[in-house]
């Protein structure tokens, strides 16, 4: 049963450091010009991998389980003491996650930020222009 936990906790690294490639392709089309074209794929990607990594944990939890640890971070905490090889694969896992999460947490402020920039660019748009000082269709600045 600890084989099946490592080989689970070693695919789970796998997901995690996929996501983590993606949060760096996000992060470059969201410092792009033109980022629309990108996104849509990368979220898609997001979404596909986290559904995985969801499945993976718990997977890992009821292995935990099956092995007399509880689930979560305590259980691989004992599994890890208890293994070199689960304790390899969980600390690369949990410093994967890190990075993720950061990545994760960065790219949102980028979002955030592009949002406010967009939305200082309508509010600027959707001022109405004082009538002086602009020509009329005629061509002529009124009052001239």
């Amino acid at each position: 049963m600890k084989d099946a936990l490592l080989a689970t906790v070693t695919e789970e690294v796998a997901a995690v450091q996929a996501f983590e490639n993606l949060l760096v392709e996000e992060e470059k089309a969201l410092i792009a010009a033109q980022p629309l074209p990108a996104l849509p794929s990368i979220i898609e990607h997001k979404t596909a991998l986290t559904e995985r990594i969801s499945v993976l944990e718990k997977t890992r939890d009821e292995q935990l389980n099956a092995l007399g640890f509880p689930g979560g971070f305590a259980g691989m905490e004992a599994a890890a003491a208890s293994d070199e090889a689960i304790a390899g694969q969980w600390a690369l896992l949990t410093a994967s996650a890190r990075r993720a999460k950061q990545g994760n947490n960065n790219n949102g402020v980028l979002i955030r930020t592009r949002m406010e920039y967009n939305r200082k660019a309508l509010a600027a748009l959707q001022v109405a222009p004082s009538k002086s000082g602009f020509y009329g269709p005629d061509g002529r600045v009124p009052g001239a």
